[in-house]
């Protein structure tokens, strides 16, 4: 038997996944969390086989609980269940030791057939997600250099000039029309695209990269 810890801030959402993976003969729920904080004190004490991490929870998110819950329960697989279908998740995901990627709107038989699979012992990635990281290992047939900044989204950029600029995320959320909590994730996932840490090193390369007039 499969045990079984979720860690996903939507109750309904856990819910729903607790009645299809109850429901297969091989799999338990045996705990849920809201938090990667919650998560990481629930794992002390309840022993499981696999763990669902979403990567945007409140507090701890997924990409920060991840390395810790290496550490804490290191027998444990962990499967990434999130919304979002980025590279740069996915990499960072699988570099600090997660064994398998879904995307939330496959989670059904995806998810029942990721889950067999990381238990097995193999690394299971969504399909689309699969191709673009073996498209990264054909040669190219350009020898020129990508920009770091090319490869971010016109949505990143545009938030990530704003915030260089000064702009709080709230400011950002009003003009663009976006939830303070999206305009975190994609400051976020810019940021970590070009390999910056804090808001000044952000300013340095827009300077230096002449986006700031």
């Amino acid at each position: 038997m499969i045990r079984i810890i979720m860690a996903d801030d939507h109750t309904v959402l856990r819910a729903g996944l607790r009645m299809l993976l109850d429901a297969q003969a091989d799999m338990t729920v045996v705990g849920e969390a809201g938090s990667g904080a919650e998560l990481l004190g629930l794992v002390e004490h309840l022993p499981c086989d696999l763990i669902l991490l979403d990567l945007t929870m409140p507090g701890l998110g997924g990409l920060e609980t991840l390395p810790l819950l290496r550490k804490q329960c290191p027998a444990a697989r962990i499967l990434i269940l999130t919304m979002h279908d980025d590279e740069g998740y996915l990499r960072q995901a699988l570099r600090e030791g997660a064994a398998g990627y879904v995307l939330k709107k496959a989670a059904d038989s995806e998810l029942i057939a990721a889950i067999r699979s990381v238990m097995r012992g193999e690394v299971y990635v969504h399909p689309a997600l699969t191709r673009n990281l073996l498209e990264d290992l054909l040669p190219s047939d350009t020898a020129d250099p990508v920009s770091p900044w090319d490869a971010l989204s016109e949505r990143e950029r545009e938030v990530l000039l704003l915030v260089a600029r000064g702009h709080t995320a709230a400011n950002i959320a009003e003009s663009l029309n976006l939830s303070a909590k999206t305009v975190e994730t994609y400051r976020a996932r810019g940021m970590e695209k070009l390999g910056l840490r804090s808001r000044a090193a952000l300013v340095q390369f827009a300077l230096t990269h002449q986006f700031l007039k």
